[in-house]
């Protein structure tokens, strides 16, 4: 273990993956997480484009692919289940509408969680509760009464993250809400999914419904949206958001009431706000952000897992190119990641104004410049270099030996 200790708030992607890369370049890392256990299911997340090569220098490439949802493309329906598009998980190379490195958030985040937990201290059911800063370190309380040092500490605690209130400032100068909701949660199969996202959007309301499949033949994924100019439920309060839900998808047609009848027992039942966290600055002295916390593009870019992955990896890199300065480190970080951040961003920004623009009172959408919309895909997909950090200590492997799936904390509750 290396002599710089380094504190990691949140173990969903960014966190693990972060412990990953600062362990194989010489430090000694503590990873800790607000819920009991891992987080299972969530929405599909993928990996495009540069997000697939980190996985790949991480060593993790069979191990991600083995846990993939496996889904061959997507339709488009209408009410009555008629297909109204098709699109395939290898148009484009694979970095398409459907990538072809898709898996479940929570699958995700216990390969990575597994591929580290031998050589990262993983403390659950624990938050840090005041923190204090000072010219070499930094002091924090827990919780759970336990008080030490670290070096660094980094945010990696998501949307909601209570770092980032504590160090830069309360959500709202941050989060900006971009007028519409998700859910989440596993079903019962009874609707013949088979390896094909189908995704019904009733342009009347703005509303959407789909099922998508999640590698076990037994159950499907739910995914339900609708439009909120405002979101006033707690995120920690699944009974209002369950109740909400039910409101504003009542009379939605194709699927929905089936998909309604199971909001109750599900195991993995997960809604927020489509958001993105716009900062000036991801680090404060000691202490930085990265993942959704610092820097959120919301899942409507379909790039939130790549920009952690590749965040992670630039991170350890820069702070360890630069001794473990803090001041430099975030910097090279930041001026690396920003050009890709806000890429993604609008993308996810545009993606959210096209559903918009298909309601039928809608102003019509301009025609969009072809030209400068695919320089945009691009940059949102590869638009970041990765340095090798030639010079740069690394172990050269992943934190522990492979270990069986099953074993590690109890998986968290829903909510």
């Amino acid at each position: 273990m290396g002599d710089i200790r380094v504190l990691v708030a949140g173990a969903s992607i960014a966190g693990p993956a972060l412990a990953h890369w600062l362990r194989r370049r010489g430090a000694e890392v503590t990873v800790v997480e607000r819920a009991p256990g891992l987080r299972p299911g969530g929405q599909a997340v993928d990996a495009r484009g540069v997000a697939r090569e980190v996985i790949r220098r991480m060593g993790l490439e069979d191990a991600v692919r083995a846990a993939r949802t496996d889904t061959a493309g997507a339709y488009t329906v209408d009410v009555d289940g008629t297909v109204l598009e098709t699109f395939r998980a290898d148009d484009d190379g694979g970095d398409g509408y459907i990538a072809d490195i898709e898996i479940l958030r929570g699958d995700l985040s216990r390969v990575l969680y597994d591929d580290t937990r031998d050589g990262v201290e993983y403390v659950f059911g624990d938050r840090i509760a005041e923190l204090t800063q000072d010219a070499d370190g930094v002091e924090v309380v827990f919780a759970g009464g336990d008080r030490r040092r670290f070096d660094l500490v980094i945010g990696a605690d998501g949307l909601h993250s209570g770092l980032r209130a504590t160090v830069f400032g309360p959500r709202e100068r941050f989060v900006r809400h971009l007028g519409l909701v998700l859910a989440f949660y596993s079903v019962p199969n009874e609707f013949g999914v088979d390896r094909w996202l189908t995704d019904y959007q009733d342009p009347a309301s703005g509303r959407s419904a789909g099922l998508r499949p999640i590698g076990d033949a037994t159950r499907v994924m739910a995914m339900l949206s609708f439009p909120a100019a405002g979101f006033d439920v707690d995120h920690r309060d699944v009974t209002a958001q369950k109740r909400l839900l039910r409101e504003r998808m009542e009379g939605l047609g194709w699927s929905t009431p089936r998909i309604l009848e199971h909001l109750d027992d599900s195991p993995d039942f997960y809604l927020d706000q489509v958001a993105q966290v716009v900062m000036d600055r991801w680090s404060s002295g000691r202490v930085g952000l990265i993942g959704d916390a610092a820097f959120s593009s919301s899942p409507m870019s379909g790039q939130g897992t790549g920009l952690a992955l590749v965040g992670a990896y630039l991170l350890a890199g820069e702070l360890a190119a630069a001794g473990w300065d803090p001041e430099a480190g975030f910097a090279r970080y930041e001026a690396r990641m920003r050009p890709f951040v806000e890429a993604n961003q609008e993308i996810g920004r545009m993606h959210v104004e096209q559903l918009a623009a298909t309601a039928p009172d809608a102003a019509p959408a301009p025609e969009p410049d072809m030209d400068a919309l695919m320089a945009l895909v691009e940059r949102a997909i590869n638009g970041v270099e990765l340095p090798d950090y030639a010079g740069v200590p690394d172990s050269g492997a992943a934190a522990g030996p492979p270990v069986a799936p099953s074993a590690g904390p109890p998986p968290a509750t829903s909510g």
